[in-house]
């Protein structure tokens, strides 16, 4: 099986933790049903390096307009304060293609506000941070807003800030890394900390 990439958009204030569960279940090859299928490359705005906020400098693998829909899949996009201050449109554009091609984007807090303010949640289920949060950018979609940790309408995940664990569940569950059994195991580990899941991830791994 050819390998496939999954683009992690980087930039400076990034915020580490909220893709931090997806990229690592995604390079990572143990419990995976087709271990190696996927890599994560980074992608930034001109491939310079970035410093997240929690103060890792990140070299980027591409610039942004090094990327094409057809060779990835899946676009990652974290939040950070960029998105609030009004950047990395260039990435919402991007977005905006993928999806045009039906490839993947998962978007979580500040990137969801980007979203928002390029019209590219008016007609898609989505959650964010806080309706209030997305209220101000004056977007139109405010109706298909959902009070949940992650929504998915069809190539679109989103999910606050405050929910990296059920980001990656859904980002893994449209990857189709994790056979059911494992996917759903791991998600009541990690989501609920209860050591019963990890006896019964160890068994969905043994299976």
């Amino acid at each position: 099986m050819k390998q496939q990439d999954v683009h992690l958009f980087v930039f400076d204030s990034l915020s580490d933790w909220e893709a931090g569960y997806a990229i690592a279940g995604i390079n990572n090859p143990q419990f995976q049903k087709n271990p190696g299928r996927y890599r994560v490359r980074s992608v930034s705005l001109r491939k310079s390096p970035v410093m997240t906020i929690g103060g890792i400098r990140i070299q980027p693998d591409l610039a942004l307009e090094e990327l094409s829909p057809t060779d990835s899949a899946m676009f990652i996009m974290p939040g950070g304060t960029a998105w609030d201050e009004g950047k990395n449109t260039e990435a919402v554009e991007v977005a905006r293609t993928f999806l045009a091609f039906s490839i993947p984007v998962a978007a979580i807090c500040g990137a969801t506000a980007g979203l928002a303010r390029g019209g590219l949640l008016d007609t898609r289920r989505h959650t964010s941070n806080a309706r209030e949060y997305l209220a101000a950018t004056q977007y139109l979609g405010a109706e298909l807003y959902e009070d949940t940790p992650a929504v998915t309408d069809n190539s679109l995940i989103t999910a606050p800030a405050m929910a990296p664990v059920d980001f990656a569940y859904h980002i893994f569950r449209r990857l189709d890394i994790y056979a059911p059994p494992v996917l759903e195991a791991w998600y009541g580990l990690f989501k609920t900390g209860r050591a019963e899941y990890f006896g019964a991830l160890m068994k969905a791994i043994n299976a």
